[in-house]
């Protein structure tokens, strides 16, 4: 069953859960040997190895790289959610045989190494590559909503007349410097607010001093544990104690006869004997 790449992109469910990651995208015209299995979450050394493996073989005679910053896999989802929809379509489309994606690669993507590997791959099998490469507008972070869809409508235009200019095979690949999503800073109540404050700015002063230091030692030796009250509670415990186990050893020392307690066998039973 052949599945789109932008589908495998929902793979990665906590979108926005890192801030410092972004999407690769290659599909091609023709059949491409890629890995069956690969995790969604990789770095830039694992990804551009992968690619490289991919391109090795100078599957097409053009190649279009792409470089859309501070795009995320959110952008380009399947179905009605995609917000680079000639990129989607082309992605669905049947004239693609080959499809590799990674929702959240970590760490920078090269261009410019991609680009002379294919050159360097097509010419060990005698081929001649055409890199034609695409510098998209960078995008604003999600705090300008509408502003960033506009420049990512735009770019998807500008994106989607390139590639109906191709004539033949191609192969396109998409990559994208580490996104500037922020990440989730929760609100705390005034006073915890104000403690970490505090604690902020202490060690904001103790770096610009350089005077940073560092206690090493053990946790016994850095905290005292067993405190003077401590020591007077317990000490005061062990007494109380031992004054309890007296007093109850004394109880159980006492014996009374049964009789004592028997009406015939009494004092007053004795007297009226006599």
């Amino acid at each position: 069953m052949q599945l789109s790449i932008v589908t495998t992109l929902l793979a990665s469910t906590a979108v926005h859960a890192f801030s410092d990651s972004s999407p690769f995208v290659l599909f091609s015209t023709s059949k491409l040997n890629t890995p069956e299995r690969y995790d969604q979450l990789q770095t830039s050394n694992q990804v551009i190895a992968s690619a490289k493996e991919i391109l090795s073989s100078c599957p097409t005679r053009d190649y279009v790289i792409v470089s859309q910053p501070n795009v995320h896999a959110a952008d380009i989802r399947d179905g009605s959610h995609c917000k680079m929809r000639s990129l989607c379509d082309t992605i669905a489309s049947k004239e693609i045989k080959g499809r590799f994606s990674v929702a959240e690669v970590v760490g920078d993507l090269s261009t410019h190494s991609l680009e002379d590997y294919v050159k360097e791959a097509c010419a060990a099998k005698g081929k001649v590559a055409g890199i034609v490469k695409v510098d998209l507008t960078h995008l604003p972070s999600l705090e300008h909503k509408d502003k960033r869809a506009q420049i990512l409508a735009s770019n998807d235009d500008q994106l989607g007349l390139m590639l109906d200019t191709l004539e033949g095979d191609y192969t396109l690949v998409m990559v994208s410097d580490p996104n500037e999503f922020k990440a989730y800073q929760p609100d705390f109540i005034e006073p915890v607010h104000m403690d970490l404050k505090r604690g902020q700015f202490s060690s904001q002063e103790g770096s610009d001093n350089g005077n940073t230091t560092y206690d090493n030692r053990p946790l016994f030796a850095k905290y005292q544990f067993f405190t003077p009250g401590i020591f007077v509670a317990l000490l005061a415990l062990i007494v109380m104690l031992s004054i309890l186990g007296v007093g109850l050893k004394a109880l159980g020392s006492l014996e009374v006869s049964y009789g004592a307690f028997d009406k015939e066998m009494g004092p007053t039973a004795q007297k009226k004997q006599q």
